[in-house]
């Protein structure tokens, strides 16, 4: 990289905001997990969407590689850099404005690199809510959930990331702008910049302005707890509790293992004895003043069902955060222990059980001394698989719990999105059409290929 970019960079960002000190570059180089890193030649940080054109153009001038990170929580080395010192991290955290909710029609303006948790506040303040909520919401952000289409914890009510956005605007690596905000409900004038983008995981464009519809803000929740035998239960159970609860918020699963994995590190006492072999947790929500009536709703469903071992209901605020931590903390004790190899899956409803079943003898035949920890949305048929012990460049136990997927009629990713850890398994839920058009939108969009190459399919 010459002195003519970096000048130019300066010259965009202002010299506090190019790093090029190893010290100051670290934490944009390695990925949540710890097991995907790099070496950037330069981290930097523009502040709006001019000046995210200007760098790009710069980068293009000089045919240097761009890497696009938001909150840096991705977890399949998509936003981190890979090569040999050449690609220049364009982090958006700065791009952090949250603008004034509109009370009447419940939406909101906010910059890619706002955090979910300042959105949350901001919309919440006023009687509304963001759609998509994450364990990670206090450093993920709006462009990188947008990015990864992300899902979280309340898709089963409200959808993933894509159908929370009603606009964006974007900036392509010529440093073109696409889409605008604030943007309109009803708009078919051509192509839906939002639906493009989203999932896309900066292999196009980046976002950086998201026009965001919001939801209610529904302040009474009652979680509860639900112990059972097996996971053909928990699916009885949670069918049940879908056919009877308009309320219902969220419908998560977990295995014995991993809730006293989680409560081992969190110090915190187990809610359920034993743990069961199977815990689903389940959470509605309505507006103030509700509170006993789902209760009470939520307790007919589950009182005498004969699935159900055992169960702990949170009927007031803090108490039901005690509970989330059940599921929440999950991913926190399980990066305790070391770099975990994360593969996030959907399977159909009908081959859920039979996933968990044959996943734990794949990984318990092809290494023993590894230990697999599941849990996931089981609302929306996704799973975590997360295992230890392996090292981490390898990829042989991934190929294959990747291809029961596929064999299961699943998809290999639900909501992380492809990054470089499953780019070589994409043929296996995508037909060869299904890629060349890929590959051709992003031909269009970034001729140069500069855009996270080597993210979702390998660099050609």
């Amino acid at each position: 990289m010459g002195d003519d970019l970096l000048e130019r960079l300066r010259a965009a960002v202002g010299a506090p905001h190019v790093l090029e000190d190893p010290d100051l570059r670290a934490r944009y180089e390695t990925d949540w997990t710890g097991r995907w890193s790099g070496r950037a030649r330069v981290v930097v940080r523009p502040a709006d969407a001019g000046q995210v054109a200007a760098v790009l153009q710069a980068c293009l001038a000089a045919d240097a590689p761009v890497i696009a990170q938001g909150g840096n929580t991705g977890l399949v080395g998509g936003g981190v850099p890979r090569g040999d010192g050449t690609e220049v991290v364009v982090s958006l955290a700065r791009l952090d404005t949250v603008g004034p909710v509109d009370v009447s029609s419940g939406d909101v303006i906010v910059g890619a690199g706002a955090t979910l948790a300042r959105v949350q506040e901001a919309a919440r303040a006023v009687g509304w809510d963001v759609g998509v909520d994450l364990a990670a919401r206090d450093s993920a952000t709006i462009g990188g959930m947008v990015a990864t289409n992300a899902g979280g914890v309340h898709v089963l009510r409200y959808g993933e990331m894509v159908e929370q956005v009603i606009g964006v605007v974007a900036v392509t690596m010529a440093g073109e702008v696409l889409g605008h905000v604030p943007a309109l409900r009803k708009d078919n004038s051509g192509y839906h910049w939002p639906a493009l983008l989203a999932g896309s995981e900066g292999t196009l464009a980046l976002v950086t302005d998201v026009h965001l519809k919001l939801v209610p803000n529904l302040p009474d929740r009652v979680v509860a707890l639900v112990g059972l035998a097996d996971l053909d239960a928990l699916l009885a159970v949670g069918g049940r509790l879908r056919r009877g609860l308009p309320s219902l918020r969220a419908l998560e699963v977990m295995f014995a293992d991993g809730v006293a994995l989680t409560h081992e590190h969190n110090g915190l006492p187990i809610p359920l004895p034993g743990p069961p072999p199977v815990v689903l947790l389940a959470e509605v929500a309505d507006a103030a003043g509700t509170r006993a009536t789902l209760l009470d709703a939520l307790g007919a469903l589950l009182d005498g069902d004969p699935h159900v071992l055992s169960s702990a209901v949170a009927d007031d605020e803090s108490a039901a955060q005690r509970l989330w931590r059940t599921r929440e903390d999950h991913t926190v004790a399980i990066n305790a222990l070391g770099i975990p190899h994360k593969l996030d899956v959907t399977l159909p409803t009908a081959a859920l059980a039979r996933f968990a079943a044959d996943v734990r003898v794949l990984v318990t035949t092809m290494a023993p001394e590894a230990r697999l920890v599941l849990f996931g949305h089981v609302g929306d048929g996704n799973l975590h698989v997360n295992i230890l012990g392996l090292d981490p460049d390898d990829v042989t136990v991934d190929r294959a719990v990747l291809e029961l997927v596929a064999r299961l009629g699943g998809s290999i990713s639900a909501e992380h999105g492809i990054g470089v850890a499953k780019r070589a398994e994409l043929p296996l839920t995508r037909t060869p059409g299904e890629i060349a058009a890929m590959r051709a939108i992003k031909a269009a969009l970034d001729p140069h290929a500069l855009l996270n190459p080597g993210v979702i399919f390998a660099t050609e």
